[in-house]
């Protein structure tokens, strides 16, 4: 195997070269082969190679030592050259600065030659324009123009322009000696801007944009700009007001001129908020004072309902506006034209709102009052008042004349709904038309318009009638229609409760006012509930007087000791059925009339003192044993009456009562064990012994044992 540098190329393993050396030697393969193993021959091989190794070695080496040196040379060469190329860079960087320095001097020499070319043109330029302006000047001086470009409608521009300056010139001189002069200027100088004026109209109308831009340019250094732009503005309205509603055409006037006026003028917002300015105090102004002046004297309520029309579009109109570019303050621009337009109105719209809506409420009052054929009585205030209002709410006591109302409550829910609907409209014409700082004091006194009227002159005047026409308890066949006063008077109420929530807390929410107007609310509340209270005492009271009449009338003392004890064929009495019927028909009454807890609350009263009457109704008889059952079963009806209060105190009245009943048929033996029962155990004893002293067998059984 020929020893190379092949053999050793990477990767190189070791033992795989010797043993790929062993078998390629004859008779050294390690398994033998054709010719047997032969270890001399193989270190032979081995001995022979190894000097072949060396020899391998030696001419590498050689090469590797003569690479170095050249490796060396080369290194020193390119080291000298590196030195060459920094020597010839540093040359090259110096001669470039100088470059630098020489530009730069160049450069400023170029700029003062400039300059002084500069100096010496614009002088030289002045010159000539002078000049130019002189030979001008002298035309005007001999009275006779002669150059072209004041002769030729064409260039009218260039006219214009050394007009404006000749103008500026003769300002300048002394009046005495050039006053002459100085008036044909000025004439001319009329002349011209005057035409220009009637070209930009002309091309107005024409539609001719890039004309009007061209004309507009040449007049803004003169004195007309301004009415040249009033004339735009002027004929621009031309023919705008066509429909009936004068606020859609401003609106929509202003959205053509907008786009027009910045092709037109070199500073649109300007032009564009004189525009605004003259439509608002010329056509809004006079549209307003039109509609307003025609009606403040001779119909208020139109008056209110135009002016909050007029500036709620108005307003509406400013709002669209700012999407127009008007300048840097447009918001305080539009407010104050606005406010220039209203401030007259403004400043007596209260007092105007709170006469009308006084007048108004009073109105409605009255026609109602009048197509009931009532005249309406003065309710009394005073100490006096407040004297009988303590003894009535304490006694009961009707003072003074009793009134007949022949069944009306003098409450109209329509009268309630037009009083409310008119302070709403208030409330809305006050949120759009009353200052900021003012709008919680105006909404308050709106209130209490509100108050005085709705609650005052209505309501509490209702309750009093009301309160004054209540029979005395002891009075036959009464109306009690006070329950029907409460009902209309609950519902009035919540209308009132719901303006006041959705329409008077917005005004006043964020102000001290809040608190007067919750203290309003509350006294008011405190006293018509204080009259309902009354009113509903006194009402039951009459209830109860009407029970107490039925008993009387119907119930007969042989109802519960009837003369044949074996002949009883009625489950209940007369009395108790026509008691039943008008409690069952009151009750019903009670429940149309309250809502809520008032209902359980009033019930529990009424049932309590029916109670109470029955109780002591039951104890002015004396009863026999059939008596007895016919009391249990007038009780047992009077409990199924008291069903239908749903009311547990109530019923547990009864049923407690219906046990007492007991007392009077059960057997003499068997007292004591019944007065031991789970109703009656807890009762006074007193009370038990009073109820079997009604028994008729009382003396003769000696049933008072039981009790000693």
């Amino acid at each position: 195997m020929a020893t190379t540098a092949q053999l050793f190329e990477e990767p190189f393993d070791a033992d795989e070269y010797i043993e790929r050396l062993a078998w390629r030697t004859p008779g050294g393969g390690s398994k033998g082969g054709a010719e047997a193993f032969d270890p001399k021959k193989l270190l032979e091989e081995f001995v022979n190679h190894i000097e072949e190794l060396k020899l391998l070695d030696e001419r590498i080496q050689r090469k590797v030592e003569k690479l170095e040196q050249q490796c060396h040379r080369e290194a020193k060469e390119f080291a000298h050259k590196v030195q060459d190329l920094q020597r010839s860079n540093q040359v090259a960087f110096q001669h470039f600065q100088e470059l630098d320095e020489h530009i730069s001097y160049v450069a400023t020499k170029v700029c003062h030659l400039g300059d002084q070319l500069e100096g010496v043109n614009t002088p030289r330029q002045r010159a000539v324009e002078a000049q130019r302006l002189m030979t001008y000047f002298n035309e005007f001086l001999d009275g006779e123009l002669r150059s072209d470009v004041f002769n030729n409608p064409d260039k009218i521009k260039e006219a214009a322009d050394i007009i404006q300056k000749l103008h500026l010139i003769a300002q300048e001189l002394p009046f005495d000696r050039f006053s002459d002069v100085k008036a044909k200027i000025a004439s001319k100088y009329h002349d011209l801007e005057r035409q220009l004026i009637q070209e930009f109209t002309a091309a107005q109308r024409r539609g001719e944009i890039g004309r009007m831009r061209e004309v507009a340019a040449v007049l803004l250094h003169f004195k007309g700009y301004a009415h040249c732009v009033d004339v735009y503005i002027k004929q621009c309205q031309e023919g705008a007001y066509m429909r009936t509603d004068v606020f859609e055409d401003i609106a929509v006037l202003c959205q053509r001129v907008n786009k027009q006026v910045g092709e037109v003028f070199c500073s649109p917002e300007t032009v564009m908020a004189k525009l605004i300015q003259s439509i608002f105090e010329n056509k809004i102004q006079a549209h307003v004072k039109e509609k307003l002046d025609e009606t403040r004297n001779s119909d208020v309520e139109q008056y209110l309902k135009n002016l909050y029309d007029l500036y709620t579009r108005t307003t509406a109109l400013a709002a669209k506006l700012t999407d127009f570019n008007l300048g840097s303050d447009k918001h305080t621009f539009l407010s104050k034209l606005i406010k220039n337009i209203f401030s007259c109105y403004l400043e007596s719209y209260i007092d105007m709102e709170r006469q009308y809506l006084q007048n108004r409420s009073g109105m409605i009052l009255q026609r109602y009052y009048d197509s009931k054929n009532h005249q309406k009585r003065p309710v009394g205030t005073g100490s006096i008042q407040e004297l009988k209002e303590r003894i009535r709410q304490r006694t009961n006591l009707p003072l003074g004349p009793s009134i007949d109302t022949h069944g009306e409550t003098l409450l109209s829910q329509e009268v309630v709904v037009n009083l409310l609907q008119e302070t709403r409209h208030a409330f809305e014409r006050c949120n759009k038309l009353s200052d900021p700082a003012d709008l919680p004091k105006n909404a308050f006194s709106i209130f209490l318009i509100l108050v005085e009227y709705l609650c005052v002159d209505h309501i509490d005047y209702a309750l009093e009638i009301g309160l004054s026409a209540i029979p005395s308890a002891d009075a036959k066949n009464a109306n009690l229609y006070f329950l029907d006063v409460v009902q209309q008077a609950n519902t009035i109420f919540h209308l009132f409760d719901k303006q006041f929530n959705d329409h008077l807390m917005p005004l006043i929410s964020s102000s001290p006012k809040l608190t007067e107007c919750l203290h309003k609310k509350k006294e008011v509340i405190e006293q018509m509930e204080v009259k309902l209270d009354t009113g509903i005492d006194r009402t039951l009271n009459c209830m109860i007087g009407q029970m107490k009449q039925i008993l009387a009338t119907e119930q007969k003392k042989t109802d519960f000791k009837p003369e044949d004890e074996n002949n009883v064929m009625i489950q209940y009495t007369t009395a108790c059925s026509k008691v039943c019927a008008y409690v069952s028909k009151q009750v019903e009454r009670v429940r149309r009339s309250m809502d809520g807890k008032n209902v359980d609350t009033v019930l529990t009263e009424l049932g309590v003192r029916f109670h109470r009457l029955i109780h002591e109704h039951l104890q002015q008889f004396n009863y026999s044993s059939m008596g007895g059952m016919l009391a249990i079963c007038d009780v047992a009806e009077y409990r199924r009456c008291a069903k239908d209060f749903k009311v547990p105190l109530v019923l547990q009245l009864f049923d407690t009562l219906h046990a007492l009943c007991n007392l009077l048929v059960v057997a003499p033996d068997n007292l004591k064990q019944v007065c031991s029962g789970e109703q009656l155990t807890n009762l006074d004893r007193n009370l038990l012994h009073a109820f079997v002293q009604l028994r008729v067998d009382y003396r003769s059984a000696r049933l008072g044992r039981h009790f000693s």
